[in-house]
């Protein structure tokens, strides 16, 4: 059975409104789904705006992040809107790229991802807190009925990837795959850390306090021998020109520091610096992006580049100034004072997000799971391939564990 509105469903019309079109069948008295080529950017940013300010959804399912996305997708990807609607309000939006491939080289099969294209460079952007943009009165139905219908309507080789789910999203596909009888895959188990701020407030708002006492002394030991240069100075970009700027010396420093470990960094993706100065134009004029500079008689030692919703910081990237003396800690010392800012702004978190490395889990104080999943059909060529992903992962964690200390963290820390 093929993934696209059955024959009773008319489909929507390239000129046509992006929303209230074509309905698929019901999966409830009350929630309809359907599946659509995607509209046009200034009617989607439309219906993507107006359902964001209705829901609780996550920095990456915003239209910042969204709109960015899919204005430099590359090309000979087609994503389709997934919609739900209840009654003619729209209460559930998400972006599907279909993907052919043959697995093991021979059968057949279509991935649909869920904010992710296939494109291997393209989606090492990371798409992180992943889900569907839901009205938060009905969002655990809506999130049930959208992957459910999309479930439903798999082929014996297909299945959905979904990458980077929240914890919502990802007990909302275990739902479905108890009630449909298919198999939910681990692709990749990871873990998101964060420093919970109201925490730190309530034990007395003194952040450097409640580290351990070894990370406490390395923080203090650090700022006290960069003091001894020069003023130290935290400060935030006030301007795009700034950010942009900021961005520059954050590339400089990233690529350094990666390419003496013998590794490309973020920077040699060619999607990677297009897609980020679009994302920052956008975003900070809204206040969702926030690059910082940590200096030392005026000299840059560390940039971090974080986006800003809800109230949470998201740590994305960052680029530091290593030196031969390894008592310097520009990496930890940028973090500790950005978590300091955020602490003042009154903020409620600054979330490192996935792949726990280098300092994350010494100055974190809150974790939970995030996984890379796949939804479909229990099929042999399905459990075969899982087998030898699992078998590749335990070779790869193996590698990474001898080179610990060689390699630098994915994210910079």
């Amino acid at each position: 059975m093929s993934i696209w509105p059955r024959p009773d469903s008319a489909r929507p019309t390239s000129d046509g409104p992006a929303i209230e079109t074509a309905i698929g069948p019901a999966t409830s008295p009350e929630i309809r789904i359907s599946l659509h080529p995607l509209p046009s950017m200034p009617q989607l940013a439309q219906a993507w705006t107006d359902l964001e300010s209705r829901a609780d959804s996550s920095f990456f399912l915003s239209w910042t992040w969204i709109g960015s996305w899919l204005a430099q997708m590359p090309d000979g990807i087609e994503p389709n809107l997934l919609v739900a609607l209840r009654g003619d309000e729209p209460v559930g939006l998400a972006v599907l790229c279909p993907r052919a491939r043959r697995r093991f080289g021979l059968l057949p099969s279509r991935c649909w991802m869920l904010h992710e294209t296939g494109d291997r460079s393209y989606d090492r952007l990371f798409m992180e807190y992943n889900g569907i943009l839901a009205d938060r009165r009905v969002a655990d139905e809506v999130t049930d009925a959208m992957l459910h219908w999309l479930d439903e309507r798999l082929a014996a080789n297909d299945e959905l990837v979904l990458g980077g789910l929240t914890l919502a999203a990802e007990r909302a596909a275990r739902r479905v795959a108890a009630r449909t009888g298919h198999t939910l895959q681990l692709r990749i188990a990871d873990s998101a850390q964060w420093v919970d701020l109201g925490t730190v407030r309530a034990g007395g708002g003194d952040f450097r306090g409640g580290l351990g006492r070894n990370t406490r002394a390395a923080v203090n030991r650090t700022e006290r021998l960069y003091r001894a240069r020069g003023a130290l100075e935290h400060r935030v970009a006030a301007t795009v020109d700034e950010a942009m700027e900021y961005f520059t010396g954050l590339e400089v420093l990233h690529q350094a520091g990666w390419q003496a470990r013998g590794q490309v960094g973020a920077f040699a993706n060619p999607a990677f610096r297009p897609f980020h100065e679009r994302l920052i134009a956008e975003g900070m004029p809204r206040g969702a992006v926030r690059l910082s500079r940590v200096s030392v008689g005026g000299r840059p030692i560390g940039y971090l580049y974080n986006f800003v919703h809800r109230n949470r910081v998201l740590n994305y990237q960052g680029g530091f100034a290593f030196e031969a003396d390894n008592r310097l800690k520009p990496g930890l010392l940028s973090h500790v004072l950005a978590i300091e800012d955020a602490l003042a702004r009154g903020e409620d978190c600054y979330d490192f997000m996935s792949t726990p490395a280098g300092h994350k889990p010494l100055l974190s104080n809150a974790e939970q799971p995030m996984n890379w999943l796949t939804l479909g059909p229990d099929r042999m060529s399905r459990r075969m391939e899982a087998h030898c992903r699992r078998a590749r992962g335990v070779m790869v964690d193996a590698v990474k564990r001898s080179l610990r200390g060689w390699i630098a963290p994915a994210k910079g820390i």
